[in-house]
């Protein structure tokens, strides 16, 4: 018998194709509040204990269908790729989910975006489990890659397979909600490290960070081949939130505007603050940003997000009808929706940042707890 084992981008695209597999966690059910796979319909998963479920006489006793297929999933794919074995031995198809929970929170999925003429090639990657997004900018056989998980081998692998060249690494700015691999992957590779220098300093008590980087700001231009990629300071979410703008085609926004929402202001413990910063940025951005602009975001909340094609992102003139803070006519109105939809500070938030301008370190063990659940950046 082959192991039952398969990926999370296997079970992704699975989901994504329109076959129906059910979703089996069996870990115990408080551990879902530290997140869990919501790719399918509420109805398609199942929460029991893998003890329990080995304690049944007859698996059927559990209210599972042997005629649709299962992926298991536990912490750390181990507990659950023995259930997936039990659960075949007993004719039901089951695969356990490669890596568990952890798996599933590194996962990238490659999706492709029709490139403008000043690019070759142009892609997002969409971090599942987080609801998080990066991008790879190809021309000329050079590639800049923006806003990079720790595990960032599905990036490169694609510039290998494009037989491109990585010239620079950029981030929309030092990140809450995951640790970034954009040092790491600079340093290996010996190009540039992009990223504001008001972000390389920290918002809590103001001691410089120790990360070594290119500063960025308004008006810097980064060369991708024949490409130029504008740098926008979009303030707010961070004071040294920047968006890449390739042209009238395209604008990287990070953190500072999503589809449906825009970046909390509250991070850096400056709520009043900076949501006065951030008000400022939407409404120079949506005075002057054209209608026709795709915004491509660093996160986003469900797949109501999506494109038909799965890419996250619209036009500006899109996100005017979309995004109801770009519709609010002043600051005290957006200051006030602010209040209301702010919610509790993730702890886990204040030690991210800290390690992403290196000021602190961790194991993969604890990276993998700080960065476990959906993105918390945006305010809902």
């Amino acid at each position: 018998m082959t192991t039952p084992e398969i990926t999370s981008e296997r079970f992704v695209r699975d989901i994504e194709s329109g076959r129906e597999v059910h979703v089996l966690d069996v870990r115990a059910p408080e551990r879902l509040q530290t997140g869990r796979i919501d790719l399918v319909p509420a109805t398609w998963f199942h929460n029991i204990r893998g003890s329990e479920l080995l304690r049944l006489g007859d698996v059927r006793d559990a209210g599972l269908d042997p005629a649709t297929p299962l992926a298991v999933v536990c912490g750390r794919g181990v507990d659950s790729l023995r259930i997936a074995e039990h659960l075949r031995e007993r004719g039901y198809d089951a695969n356990s989910i490669a890596g568990g929970m952890g798996g599933w929170t590194r996962a990238l999925i490659e999706r492709e975006i029709p490139a403008p003429p000043e690019l070759d090639r142009f892609f997002q990657f969409d971090r599942i489990g987080k609801g998080a997004l990066g991008y790879l900018l190809v021309c000329d056989g050079e590639a800049l890659i923006v806003d990079p998980p720790r595990y960032a081998t599905p990036y490169l692998a694609r510039i290998d397979a494009l037989g491109a060249t990585l010239i620079g690494v950029a981030d929309t700015h030092a990140h809450a909600d995951y640790i970034s691999g954009g040092p790491e992957l600079a340093h290996r590779h010996d190009v540039p490290y992009y990223l504001h220098a008001s972000d390389a300093i920290s918002p809590y008590d103001g001691t410089s960070g120790t990360v070594t980087h290119t500063a960025v700001d308004e008006g810097t231009r980064i060369a991708v081949g024949r490409a130029e990629v504008a740098v926008l300071h979009t303030p707010g979410h961070t004071t040294g939130s920047v968006s890449y703008r390739v042209e009238d085609r395209f604008v990287l926004s990070g953190d500072f505007l999503f589809v449906h929402s825009v970046g909390r202001p509250d991070l850096g413990g400056k709520a009043e603050e900076w949501a006065r910063v951030l008000w400022s940025s939407l409404d120079a951005a949506r005075r002057a940003w054209p209608a026709e602009m795709e915004v491509f975001p660093g996160h986003y909340g469900s797949s109501a997000e999506r494109r038909a094609d799965r890419v996250v992102g619209s036009t500006m003139r899109e996100l005017v009808g979309q995004n109801a803070q770009l519709r609010m006519k002043d600051a005290e109105e957006f200051i006030g929706w602010v209040r209301q939809h702010t919610g509790a500070f993730p702890e886990t938030y204040r030690k991210i940042k800290t390690i992403n301008i290196g000021l602190a370190s961790c194991t993969d063990e604890e990276a993998e707890e700080l960065e476990a659940g959906k993105s918390e950046c945006a305010l809902r």
